[in-house]
């Protein structure tokens, strides 16, 4: 009796919320502010707007991420591993400005706490088979295509990332797995990181205005046979006592920690670096150059370490005496350490551009530059001749690093 004595009044209920669900209009992806799962359709993050972060979010091929300026990511404290990875034929369009840059950054104000930004293109790599996947959110990444185009970073600070997914996996601030030269990366910085601020798995990416600031493992770091130039170059590590922990190298720098001779070979030009290291940890390096890299490294400045430069194995030192890896107009605090006894202080010094022991005196931490320096024949290269990368009276790092 009770039944039939509701039914009508059960009826029209229903009735009256099918009128009202049909009213609801689709969820707009253009509004939503927390970023999560899969985006499989282009958005936009507005400028001035805060998003927050929850578990990976994977950009999907043939979907653009764009972000404005002033635009900050928040990864929300919830005990899930929080990250951002763009796909293979996927595009990320950050662009923020000097005034108003994109922030990334995490609840927990402390390193580790998320697992920052990883890009995955269709550059060469030098594994076997020309493919691999990516350590974080396991995306394929590798192939043939030179010029490939992730899209445009621009004026972006990364804070806080490096979060610990197991023993074998760190992630950095920035991962460029196989990123080709087509995408656009400049003005970025990785901040208080607990992996490194910067690292290329192959790839063929160009890069200008890179700051690297108190992130415990390396800087910047390189393997797979990353073939990119680079220009304007800082790391800055301060004291274990400030930081409470310390810091590992300046640069650390691979071919193919598996097999020494892989190809293409890790082959980057770098120039105008200025790289600051504050530890006294007696294993800690400047510019570790190991495992077959080739490299091209001008105009720099290396301070802080107990080793400014050191070389290891028998690949990349003996590239170093053949000339295919170049060294020029490098002022380093100490000296030389060749780990496999190929490499030597003379043999630095052979050009007459490079210096040891020398003693350099920073402004504001590390404004400076020293006249003198290599003018590479590359449109991609400013005619910057001077040694370091941010001179007194052009500090390019106001108004959007911390």
């Amino acid at each position: 009796m009770k039944t039939k004595r509701f039914l009508p009044y059960l009826l029209i209920a229903s009735a009256m919320m099918t009128s009202f669900i049909s009213c609801i209009s689709p969820v707009d992806p253009q509004e939503t502010t927390v970023l999560r799962g899969e985006l499989t359709a282009d958005l936009t993050l507005s400028s001035g707007k805060t998003y927050q972060l929850s578990g990976g979010y994977h950009v999907k091929s043939g979907v653009t991420l764009n972000i404005e300026e002033g635009v900050k990511i928040v990864a929300i404290d919830d005990n899930i591993v929080d990250y951002i990875l763009i796909e293979q034929g996927a595009k990320i369009n950050a662009q923020g400005s000097e005034s108003n840059p994109i922030v990334m950054t995490s609840e927990k104000e402390e390193s580790g706490a998320w697992g920052g930004l990883h890009i995955c293109g269709k550059a060469p790599i030098n594994v076997t088979g020309g493919t691999a996947v990516s350590e974080i959110g396991d995306a394929v990444y590798g192939g043939n295509n030179i010029s490939d185009n992730s899209g445009i970073l621009r004026y972006i600070r990364i804070e806080y990332a490096g979060y610990n997914f197991s023993e074998e996996k760190e992630a950095n601030g920035f991962t460029f797995y196989g990123v080709g030269n087509g995408t656009t990366a400049e003005y970025m910085q990785a901040y208080v990181g607990s992996d490194d601020g910067f690292e290329w798995f192959g790839g063929t990416m160009d890069v200008k205005y890179l700051v690297s600031t108190n992130n415990s493992d390396d800087s910047f770091d390189w393997t797979q046979g990353w073939r990119g130039r680079g220009q304007y170059l800082l790391a800055y590590q301060a004291s274990k006592t400030a930081l409470g922990y310390d810091c590992d190298a300046l640069i650390e720098a691979d071919n193919n920690g598996d097999n020494f001779t892989a190809a293409p070979t890790s082959h980057p030009v770098l120039s105008n670096l200025t790289l600051i290291g504050n530890n006294s940890a007696d294993e800690k390096r400047g510019i570790r150059l190991r495992a077959g890299t080739q490299a091209e490294i001008y105009n720099a400045i290396v301070t802080g370490k107990p080793n400014c430069l050191t070389t290891q194995t028998v690949e990349t030192e003996n590239s170093l005496i053949n000339g295919s890896s170049i060294l020029e107009n490098i002022l380093l605090e100490n000296t030389v350490t060749s780990e496999d006894g190929n490499y030597s202080e003379e043999m630095f010094l052979y050009s007459g551009t490079n210096a040891i022991n020398y003693n350099m005196t920073f402004n504001n931490l590390y404004r400076g530059t020293v006249s003198g320096g290599t003018i590479l024949a590359d449109s991609f290269f400013d005619a910057a001749g001077y040694k370091g990368a941010v001179s007194s009276d052009n500090d390019w790092t106001v108004g959007w690093t911390r």
